[in-house]
């Protein structure tokens, strides 16, 4: 997508303790390209399917639902943590929904709005941080591939569980940080082209024991780890979690 009404203007720059101002700014200059399947967030849109898969089944086990109900979030608010510019925003509200999304690059936003609005979804984007939800509660909270990019990991764990509801549940995706994370991630995938150099700092990477230790730290439950890898046909889910996995965690009721 490439749009030149994508505009900042109307989105201020909100300071916010969460944030890296250059993670932020290197995303921002790839918003553009955001729903372009073969453009610089290609890796993502193969990722995307892969991770609504493991949210869905999240979802169903968490409240008991009909697995084959279109909308298992109806009646329910649910927070994207980072969401870029939609990928996953939009299938939660489509799911049923009331989402608010947030991301720290504004120009991200932008073209979330946009293509938001194109589609008839109401979704409630914000620029900034963690801190652009203080003080409210969600159902279901996703932060997916972002705990890796912010300014202070355990701080930023603390205020996405702050913001789960009683009952509610948490679902994260993030890489790990193994030699083949760096090999595949860092010194394959960016060197390569087919994610944006810059991308990915290895040594921010969280293992699954340390990411779990700290969701623990802020007082919520995993329930579940499950290994992210790439096969024959793309990724998948299960196996190993060296490259990248996904975590589930609730507050009890």
């Amino acid at each position: 997508m490439t749009d030149a009404s994508v505009t900042t203007a109307t989105i201020p720059a909100i300071p916010h303790a969460s944030i890296v101002a250059g993670e932020a700014a290197h995303f921002g200059k790839l918003a553009a390209e955001w729903w372009d399947p073969n453009g610089s967030s290609a890796m993502l849109h193969r990722l995307n399917p892969v991770r609504l898969r493991y949210l869905r089944g999240a979802i169903d086990r968490h409240w008991d639902l009909d697995d084959r109900s279109f909308t298992p979030l109806a009646g329910r608010r649910a927070l994207d943590m980072g969401c870029g510019a939609g990928l996953l925003a939009e299938p939660l509200a489509r799911m049923g929904a009331q989402v608010t999304a947030v991301d720290a690059a504004a120009e991200s936003i932008a073209v979330a709005r946009l293509h938001a609005a194109a589609r008839g979804l109401a979704i409630d984007y914000r620029a900034g941080g963690v801190e652009a939800v203080a003080g409210e509660t969600f159902d279901l909270v996703c932060s997916m591939e972002v705990i890796e990019h912010v300014a202070d990991p355990r701080s930023f764990m603390a205020g996405l569980a702050a913001t789960i509801a009683p009952g509610g549940i948490l679902a994260m995706s993030t890489p790990n940080r193994t030699w083949l994370s760096r090999v595949a991630l860092v010194e394959g995938a960016e060197r390569l082209g087919q994610i944006p150099r810059g991308t990915h700092d290895w040594d921010k990477f969280l293992t699954p024991d340390e990411l779990c230790e700290m969701i623990a730290a802020a007082g919520l439950e995993v329930t579940d780890v499950t290994g992210l890898s790439v096969g024959t046909s793309g990724f998948v889910l299960g196996g190993s979690t060296a490259l990248d996995y996904l975590v589930t965690a609730s507050r009890r009721s």
